[in-house]
Order: C-alpha cells, then sequence, then structure tokens
C-alpha cells in the first residue's frame, strides 16, 4: 500500500512539473530545460514502481483495472510527450527515446483491447515500419486534406467531451462510473496525440537521415552565453571598428610570403607597376579630371546620334532652288496643277450639305 501511495506522489508530482512546462514561453531556457528533466525524471520513476508493482498484467481486460489505475496506464505516453522536447543531446537520440515510449503505451493499451479499431489498424501500420509510419498513406492531395480534417474534428471532438466531463457536479465526483468515464476519455486523446506525434517523428527522421553530419543543438545555457566569450579563443585582439585595423587584414591572409625559400609560388600574385602607380598618386587632385575636351565630347555625341541639328530660326530658312535641275522643276509643276485641279473639283464648303436650309 505504500508502495502504491509512493506511485500516485511521484506521478502527480510529474504531472505537475508537465503543466509548469506549459506555462513557461520558451524552450530553449535553462529553466525550462531543468523541469522537463524533473518532469521526465519523475514519470521514468512511475514507469519502472509500476513494473515492480505488476500493475499491468497482459492477463487482464479493461474491466479488471479499477478506476484509479487507469491513469497510470498513460505514463509512457507522458514520457514520450516530454522526451521529444528535450533539446540537450542529439535529436536522432532523442526521436528514438520518444518513439520507444509512444509504442510502450499503445502497446499496453493493445493488450488491453483498449484501441478503437481505426487506431488498431494504425497500430498495425507503424509495427510494419516504424520510421515509414504516416497517417495519410495515399498521395492524393485531396485525401490527405480530408484525413487532416477528419482527425482534427476527432480531436476537438475528444477535447469537448474531456471538459464536458471534468465539469461533472461535485455530487457525482463519488461516482466510480463517472470517474472512469474522464479517465477513458483522456486515454482516447492521448492516443490520438500518440499516432500525431508518431508521424511527425518519421518526418523528422527523414529528414535528419538526408543531413548525416548535423551537429547536435547546443545547450541552453551555451545559446545564452555571449558571442565573443565563445570565440574569446580564436579573436584575441577584438576589436568594435567596424574597419578592421591593417595588421588584423594581413594576420587574414592578405599578406605574408609570396615564394618559398626555393622559389616557388606559394600562393597566386599579378606583377603591377603598385610602387610607381602609388607615387603618382601621392599629389594630385582629390576629384575625378576630365579625360576629354568639350569639342570632343559634343563630336562624341553627334557620332552616336545624341545631338539633332536644325530647329529655331534655321528651320524657317529654305534654300534656293537649283535653275539647272529640270527635274526637280518639272515635279514642282506637276504638284502644283495637281492642286489646282483638286481645287477646282472641290469648292470650299461643297462638302458640308447636311446643314444648309
Amino acid at each position: 500500500m505504500e508502495q502504491h501511495s509512493s506511485l500516485r506522489a511521484l506521478f502527480d508530482a510529474g504531472k505537475q512539473q508537465r503543466k509548469q512546462t506549459e506555462s513557461l514561453p520558451d524552450s530553449s531556457t535553462v529553466t525550462y530545460q531543468d523541469t522537463l528533466r524533473t518532469a521526465i525524471a519523475a514519470f521514468e520513476e512511475c514507469r519502472k514502481l509500476s513494473e515492480r508493482l505488476s500493475l499491468f498484467s497482459p492477463n487482464e481486460t479493461e474491466d479488471d483495472i479499477t478506476s484509479s489505475d487507469l491513469p497510470y496506464l498513460q505514463i509512457n505516453y507522458y514520457l514520450g510527450e516530454l522526451i521529444q522536447k528535450e533539446n540537450t543531446v542529439g535529436r536522432n537520440t532523442i526521436l528514438r527515446l520518444a518513439q520507444d515510449a509512444y509504442e510502450r503505451y499503445l502497446k499496453l493499451l493493445d493488450s488491453y483491447d483498449m484501441l478503437s479499431e481505426p487506431n488498431a489498424k494504425l497500430y498495425e501500420r507503424f509495427l510494419e515500419g516504424r520510421d515509414e509510419f504516416s497517417l495519410v498513406t495515399s498521395s492524393d492531395p485531396t485525401e490527405r486534406r480530408n484525413t487532416k480534417i477528419s482527425r482534427f474534428k476527432q480531436e476537438k471532438d475528444l477535447k469537448l467531451k474531456l471538459e464536458f466531463l471534468a465539469q461533472t457536479p461535485i455530487a457525482l465526483q463519488q461516482d466510480d462510473a463517472a470517474i472512469r468515464e474522464v479517465y477513458l476519455a483522456e486515454i482516447q486523446l492521448s492516443t490520438h496525440d500518440t499516432f500525431q506525434a508518431l508521424d511527425m517523428i518519421a518526418q523528422e527522421l527523414k529528414i535528419i537521415t538526408l543531413m548525416p553530419n548535423m551537429s547536435p543543438q547546443p545547450r541552453p545555457e551555451e545559446m545564452e552565453s555571449d558571442y565573443r566569450d565563445r570565440n574569446s579563443a580564436t579573436t584575441d585582439n577584438y576589436s568594435d571598428r567596424l574597419d578592421a585595423p591593417l595588421s588584423q587584414l594581413l594576420n587574414r591572409g592578405k599578406a605574408g610570403p609570396i615564394l618559398s625559400r626555393d622559389g616557388k609560388p606559394l600562393k597566386p600574385f599579378t606583377l603591377l607597376d603598385s610602387r610607381q602607380r602609388l607615387k603618382d598618386g601621392v599629389f594630385r587632385q582629390d576629384h575625378a579630371l576630365p579625360t576629354m575636351t568639350i569639342d570632343e565630347y559634343l563630336a562624341e555625341e553627334r557620332r552616336r546620334g545624341g545631338i539633332v541639328d536644325g530647329g529655331g530660326e534655321q528651320s524657317n530658312v529654305q534654300n534656293e532652288p537649283d535653275e539647272d535641275d529640270m527635274n526637280r522643276a518639272d515635279r514642282e509643276t506637276m504638284k502644283a496643277r495637281e492642286w489646282d485641279e483638286f481645287v477646282e473639283a472641290n469648292p470650299k464648303g461643297s462638302g458640308n450639305t447636311l446643314n444648309r436650309g
């Protein structure tokens, strides 16, 4: 009896620590991770103690479990949920531990025939391929969307049912059937969340498989430490200057021996008259000097078509006709004659006949 009360105390302490982690905003802080590890340790002790007490037996059925022992069926579920949030070790290890805890939870429910028919099929699919498990096996987008909507509605209905049962009047709190129904509703919701978590774990494991050299996530205390403190070994002479001094640039490979003692080049280089160029640039104007005169610039613009001749007074100047150009004189005469014939055939106002009285 003493061990059973100890199990109840450990279980309540673990649930209290789990509730505290949900109230903390940032999961990367030291406080969050310490609280998380405390909750994991409490539920791990609950798991070991329940095994020593032989609290659950494969020879029993759901009806053989007392109502007060039903919450202990979720010990492995809480372990998987909390372990999945840990980030102090390699992500692959965390996912494997969470996956094992979820599997122990489903195995225990399956031994008592407490899985519904759809969940039993999902559990069989999970056992066939743990790392390839998916809630939706079809690649059809419409079917995947409908499955997600259906599971969302199931989760919503389970939460509403649990909230309704939790608001049971005080008079019914002593009713064993009502209390048992509340615990069973919690188990149904936990089972629903378990398959959701296993689906996410399988997807994340696939991503990790494609990234074999991914370094583990740093500990929270390392993330909170200052960047300069972590890199003090590589930056001995730190400075707040935006422009690095010449000595620092030289130490980064900008200078150094070009040739070895044997005359072999140590790095690529280009021969330039840098000495004379630097000498010529000492005494010079601080602005860019022109490279051509104004006339040269205008000639270049005219050649490129940037200047259009004509316009202004020159546009009214008419060239004097060449009296020796008979062809041009004939063209001008024919043009004037055609115009005269057009004016005679079309007197002024002959076209406007609609408004005449």
